[in-house]
């Protein structure tokens, strides 16, 4: 085991520092008034605006190992046996720790945790919380630490300066030495729960291997604190029958009797109410979709479980702005509506389709899509990706060279594959016109195809 690393008031290095989480940890490390540098692969936006923002030095690659001499080492998971750095600080046995343990030793000890887990939402909802825990108080501002670049915050992390701090609870693993989840370093007293599907097949054999992880996250968390579980997925069940130590206030969309329940007043849920304890209220706000309202209802009972009142929380997000490439609308020259989105995984997918063919019904709704995660590279989802696109009128499906799905194009007839963002770009162009809708959906930034089509 790496040896336990004291980094008050000394110089820290941070292996992987360009990924959200590791840029998050830098950005928490800076604050707290650490020297801090940084090495990574590739740097690039925004990540790696905020970093230079913060007057953080960075190192492109892990070949010079001088940069981990006489500086506290934090590891990211990002880095595994073979890389340079890795070995380097092994063959030299020097003091080394993962981000995740960092964060709970140096940051989250002392703070009332807040813990957003799910396989979709996690980015938006830690974010909602954030700003209703920010824009309720009138004078402190929680700590945050998000899996990325939030609307309503200059930064993806900050320490804050009240007690509360909220932390987007990732269950991918936390380092090369440690294969457990990264949330179960936080020990949040308030934990949601929002959804919980396989993902991640570079990492977990099956659904059942992220139910045990979600598990021992929940064994974490004290009887005294609170687990905020969507009552609509099945599969969240499971996670409590080993044992439960924790009251749950279960929300929900379909079952008016859970603890908290929202309803659509508007089509694309831009306003809905929300029930609790006798008490109603409502969403005015620019977010779209049933997916969004879930996830707002989850951050309103987590932000209430800390004292804040249903009306103010409610209220607030009126003035919520969603994380970058959240159904992010861009402008473009020809005239077609552009958005751009996060959505990397089947069910995610289908609902980002869903939600946009419900607001615009009348347009012809062409759906981008890259297959960039290490998951969907593998073909586990080549059953339910196709159904997934079905909402759209025209599917463009890329593959990284050597990748390539092979999709049948059965169940749907306008489907087409493509190797690289530009082959798919040359193939859209001309069909395009101004009663077109077009999404790009990907967790990466998919060769710059916004900015090109945007252009158009």
């Amino acid at each position: 085991m790496p040896a336990t690393v004291n980094t008050d008031g000394e110089k820290i290095h941070i292996l992987g520092i360009a990924g959200t989480f590791m840029a998050g940890v830098a950005a928490l490390a800076k604050e707290a008034g650490l020297v801090v540098s940084g090495s990574d692969a590739k740097v690039y936006p925004p990540m790696s605006t905020q970093l230079e923002k913060m007057d953080i030095s960075i190192s492109e690659g892990y070949e010079n190992t001088d940069v981990l001499l006489d500086k506290a080492i934090v590891v990211g998971n990002a880095l595994s046996r073979g890389n340079p750095a890795v070995e380097y600080i092994l063959d030299h046995k020097l003091p080394y720790i993962s981000g995740p343990q960092w964060l709970h030793e140096h940051i989250l000890r002392e703070k009332l945790v807040l813990a957003v887990a799910g396989t979709h939402g996690k980015t938006t909802t830690s974010s909602i919380l954030a700003w209703i825990l920010h824009a309720t108080s009138e004078h402190d501002t929680p700590g945050f630490l998000i899996g990325g670049k939030p609307g309503n915050f200059a930064r993806s992390a900050t320490m804050g300066n009240s007690n509360l701090f909220v932390v987007e609870a990732d269950e991918y693993d936390t380092a090369f030495f440690d294969k457990r989840s990264k949330f179960i370093h936080y020990h949040p007293q308030i934990a949601i729960l929002n959804n919980l599907e396989f993902d991640h097949a570079d990492i977990f054999t099956d659904l059942s291997a992220i139910k045990t992880q979600f598990h021992h996250l929940i064994r974490t968390v004290p009887q005294n604190g609170t687990l905020v579980v969507n009552a609509d997925d099945s599969n969240l069940q499971d996670v409590f029958k080993p044992g439960c130590w924790t009251p749950i206030e279960y929300f929900s969309i379909e079952t008016e009797k859970a603890d908290w329940f929202a309803h659509e007043t508007e089509p694309g849920c831009r306003q809905f109410e929300v029930f609790h304890a006798g008490k109603t209220a409502q969403v005015d706000w620019s977010g779209m979709g049933k997916h969004n309202m879930l996830n707002a209802l989850a951050a309103i009972a987590g932000a209430c479980a800390t004292g804040v009142a249903l009306e103010d929380a409610c209220a607030v997000l009126s003035k919520f702005r969603f994380p970058d490439k959240r159904l992010q609308q861009h402008t473009s020259q020809t005239g077609f509506i552009l958005f751009e989105d996060f959505a990397h995984h089947p069910t995610a997918i289908s609902s980002t389709l869903e939600t946009l063919r419900h607001i615009y019904p009348q347009k012809r709704l062409i759906a981008l899509l890259e297959l960039r995660s290490n998951t969907m590279q593998t073909g586990v989802h080549q059953k339910t990706l196709e159904p997934a696109l079905e909402t759209a009128d025209i599917a463009c499906v890329v593959s990284p060279p050597g990748k390539d799905q092979a999709l049948t194009r059965g169940q749907h007839p306008c489907l087409h594959q493509f190797d690289g963002a530009m082959d798919c770009l040359n193939y859209i162009k001309p069909l395009l016109n101004e009663s077109d809708l077009v999404v790009i959906m990907s967790n990466g930034n998919f060769g710059g195809l916004a900015k090109l089509l945007a252009a158009v």
